[in-house]
């Protein structure tokens, strides 16, 4: 018997307001609903739209934030590794002697890693993959570089490594402090992500206050370790030609980090934080709902190049019809405070 499972109307998302529309030769095709939360230095609400006290799953936008868990726990990692173990890599070669590299200072191999095996992540190095003849794996999978991560802290803290994923893992209760310090709100649900790690839920405010702390962290701290990590080596953090890597790379002093099901979180260095959250999933909204929220933040003045590169992630965004561009994703966000 089937169980039973919640209705879609009984969720807050439900309610969510238009924040795009798919244009197709001046003609609204469809739209996209949405939750936009960006909050100020002080962690309050800058810019709500939608239910944004409602839980959400930040999936692997909730990374810097476990990996602030990783480091509380003794791991030893710093530079491109520690944007690695934030990281849903492309899969290039980098990325796996990465996650090679930041298992081996712990005496441990691939092997080890529990993650849901899979192809590169990226399209060209998943033809790659596929044409050496390798099968889907575990390093390979876009989440290795956490799960070294998570592996490193282990043995840097005692603990058991064949369990790491356990949500009673004494790693897993701390990553759950952390979060609920860092959002300054209870962890509202805890389930599985699709690699195997639990995944938390909080809301898109709790989600926008956490990046804009780890922001604005002192250097000296594990959350600003983090945040320098990210601004150092983006192309780590994501990869080549992905938008999250090139955002960070031209706007100063910003971190992101996307998640699966259409989740987008940024911090900025003066402490304000964004969480974008596309209620039907589909990532074709994700990117220019946040750079509009992000231009209305003034992100696009911080750096010569801000303006441009949001642009282009923009311009990516593109609807064709019988191979020629005849429209666009465009966002739609409310003058609402």
């Amino acid at each position: 018997m089937a169980p039973d499972l919640p209705q879609a109307s009984d969720s807050p998302l439900a309610s969510a307001p238009v924040v795009a529309e798919v244009v197709r030769n001046g003609f609204v095709e469809s739209v996209h609903h949405g939750v936009v939360a960006l909050t100020a230095p002080d962690g309050s609400p800058e810019l709500a739209l939608g239910p944004v006290e409602a839980p959400i799953l930040p999936r692997s936008s909730l990374k810097p934030l476990q990996a602030v868990a990783m480091l509380r726990a003794g791991a030893a990692l710093d530079g491109e590794l520690l944007a690695l173990a934030c990281a849903s890599h492309s899969g290039e070669r980098r990325h796996l002697d990465g996650a090679r590299r930041i298992l081996a200072s712990v005496g441990l191999d691939e092997s080890a890693l529990r993650n849901t095996p899979d192809l590169p992540f990226d399209e060209d190095e998943r033809r790659r993959w596929v044409r050496e003849g390798n099968p889907a794996t575990s390093l390979a999978q876009n989440c290795s570089g956490k799960h070294s991560g998570m592996l490193a802290a282990c043995v840097a803290a005692g603990w058991d490594t064949g369990a790491y994923l356990d949500p009673e893992h004494p790693l897993q209760r701390l990553v759950v402090e952390v979060v609920e310090e860092l959002t300054g709100e209870p962890v509202a649900v805890s389930t599985v992500d699709g690699c195997g790690a639990p995944a938390l839920g909080v809301s898109s405010t709790g989600l926008a206050r956490a990046f804009g702390r780890i922001a604005a962290a002192d250097p000296s701290t594990e959350e600003g370790r983090v945040a320098e990590a990210i601004r150092r080596h983006p192309e780590f953090l994501g990869g080549t030609g992905r938008d999250v890597s090139e955002l960070i790379g031209a706007v100063p002093g910003l971190i992101a980090k996307d998640g699966a099901e259409s989740v987008y979180a940024v911090g900025l260095a003066d402490g304000r934080g964004l969480s974008v959250k596309i209620t039907d999933g589909g990532e074709r909204a994700r990117v220019v709902v946040a750079t509009a929220a992000l231009r209305r933040a003034g992100a696009h003045e911080l750096g010569p190049d801000a303006a441009d590169v949001m642009d282009a992630l923009d311009a990516r965004a593109v609807v064709r019809g019988h191979g020629e561009r005849v429209g666009a994703v465009r966002a739609v966000l409310p003058e609402v405070g």
